[in-house]
């Protein structure tokens, strides 16, 4: 039978679209500061980290790929990758041994190594810095990122110029054979003394992945807070950055106890999180499950600050961009999640795609790495579009009544938006695009400011806008321990159907899968995040006449 149809004139509502604060190159109002939970600037707006971590902490004490392409170059890279920040990591002896750092130059320090054919490659791409003394070399690459608007997060990540880290290493704790904490303090002090004055350097990280036998709080408490004061008394203009307990794991006794500074406005903490911190238990467990268990988890060890005030920066997370390994996948997916619904600032381990030497392997490919080994090209496309959502800034500072929400699906990276060719229907799209939803108390999703909600049209069917708001049908609730399920039921209320994707990138509802227990089984597909946002609503869609189904009108078409 012939379905008969009504033009619906959507200019008859008020129909916006968004447009996302998309972070390309900081705000310059420096020196940076803290307000409540979020990094501001000078006129406190709100300036989000989103950094990528570039090592230059290995034995080399240089920055890495400086033999393969020009500072100039990879820091061009960076901002078109659509970061805005650097997190830059250094090691203590680079501050603390003149020798190492004014006498030995890049090319002394790689002929010690035998790297003469990155000597070569430095020679062609970077003439200028091969003869400099490592902390001029340092510098001028801190300099490059500043001339290119790139912000910089400096990183104490390991005291002896080396791979880190391990609880054995002789790194991991004050006390520890490399971890003198008079030096380390006198380092941060002369750190920060050499950048004060430099806009671009806009926070020291003052240490990393503390670890170990020795690891305990009375001298986390005594030795951060001295590190902090050292750093402020050299350069009030930075942001001090502390890191957790147990490889950074582990923030959860600062919510007893506060951290006691002279100053204020400045204090940031940091979080690491990779699928190896829990072993390999995304792999063995039903993907729902275990992102509830850890992220109940990230909760307790450090997301609480938060909401007690404070910024909190995810200086490590990623994985291994091949594709290939289940437990990145499957941890990947319920992190983007969290850190878009969050709006946390975060660096991406890693910007390298290969080093000089790692561990004794010369040329080591970093496949977690967003750079390939040549430093040519993006590692991985589909990797960076997935990122691209976090590199939004989506909240801010202050009460706002303009807020919204984005249906966002983590394992693309993208948003549900209206379909170009008929504008009842849903697909994925490039989350700037996105129609500004509201998630209702009654458990509608709702254009803002339109009568339509999303409604499910049956099994393997798309789902449709529509106006039958008060249907059964209509109503999606957040279900499965990792609350990324977005379920309605079948209007004779018999099943519960859950937005999926097709592979056309179709919104369509699906019978909900993986939501517990089975461990082989993939659910990304099903996992979507409602995502708060703040930005405000700017320009106006071109007002479409819209096809729409007769039945999906409501008995009253006077509200037309």
């Amino acid at each position: 039978m012939a379905k008969s149809f009504q033009r619906l004139n959507l200019c008859l509502f008020p129909f916006f679209f968004l447009a996302f604060s998309f972070i390309t190159k900081p705000n310059e109002a420096y020196p940076l500061s803290t307000s409540s939970r979020w990094i501001v600037d000078e006129t406190g707006q709100r300036v989000k980290l989103a950094c990528a971590n570039w090592p230059s902490h290995l034995q080399p004490v240089v920055a890495e790929g400086l033999s393969k392409k020009p500072v100039e170059e990879i820091a061009e890279k960076i901002v078109g990758m659509g970061f805005n920040c650097v997190r830059l990591t250094w090691p203590l002896d680079l501050a603390t041994n003149f020798t190492l750092a004014h006498n030995v130059t890049v090319r002394q320090s790689f002929q010690s190594l035998g790297l003469n054919d990155d000597i070569v490659g430095f020679q062609t791409h970077n003439p200028s810095i091969i003869d400099l003394p490592l902390i001029d070399a340092f510098k001028t690459v801190v300099e490059a990122l500043g001339n290119k608007g790139v912000m910089v997060v400096l990183d104490n990540h390991i005291t002896k110029p080396g791979w880190c880290c391990s609880n054995d290493d002789g790194n991991g704790f004050f006390g520890d054979r490399f971890f003198d904490p008079a030096v380390w303090i006198s380092g941060l002090t002369n750190m920060a003394s050499i950048f004060n004055g430099v806009s671009n350097v806009v926070g020291m990280s003052l240490r990393n992945e503390l670890r170990g036998s020795r690891q305990n709080t009375n001298d986390w408490f005594k030795y951060m807070e001295q590190g902090a004061e050292a750093i402020h008394s050299a350069n009030p203009n930075v942001l001090v950055i502390l890191s957790g307990l147990s490889f950074d794991a582990d923030l959860s006794f600062v919510g007893a106890r506060p951290v006691n500074l002279s100053f204020a406005g400045k204090l940031v903490f940091e979080l690491h999180w990779y699928a190896f911190s829990d072993g390999n238990s995304w792999a063995t467990n039903n993907p729902n499950d275990i992102c509830g268990r850890v992220l109940n988890r990230i909760n307790k060890g450090g997301g609480f600050l938060l909401n007690k005030g404070f910024p909190l920066f995810f200086s490590e997370f990623g994985i291994d961009e091949r594709g290939g390994n289940a437990n990145d996948n499957r941890y990947f997916g319920c992190f983007l999640g969290w850190a878009a619904e969050n709006d946390v600032d975060w660096a991406l381990w890693t910007l390298t795609g290969s080093y000089y030497i790692r561990q004794g392997v010369v040329g080591m490919i970093e496949y977690y790495g967003a750079l390939d080994s040549d430093w040519n090209d993006v590692r991985n496309s589909s990797f960076l579009q997935r990122l691209s959502l976090l590199q939004s800034q989506l909240q801010g500072p202050g009460p706002r009544t303009d807020f919204y929400d984005l249906i966002f699906h983590p394992l693309t990276g993208l948003c549900v938006v209206q379909s170009e060719l008929d504008p009842t229907l849903l697909t994925l799209g490039p989350c700037k695009e996105s129609e500004p939803w509201s998630y209702t108390s009654k458990n509608n999703l709702k254009i803002q400011g339109m009568p339509f909600c999303i409604q499910s049209t049956g099994t393997q069917k798309p789902v449709r806008l529509g106006l039958s708001c008060w249907s059964p049908n209509s109503k999606w609730q957040t279900i499965s321990a990792s609350k990324m399920h977005l379920a309605s039921t079948t209007s004779n209320k018999t099943s519960s159907l859950c937005l999926d994707v097709d592979t056309n990138s179709n919104v369509v509802a699906n019978p909900c899968k993986c939501l517990s227990k089975d461990s082989s089984c993939e659910p990304m597909s099903q996992w979507f995040k409602i995502v708060r946002a703040t930005t405000g609503l700017k320009g106006s869609r071109l007002c479409n006449h819209v096809t729409t189904p007769k039945e999906l009108l409501p008995y009253n078409s006077d509200l037309l």
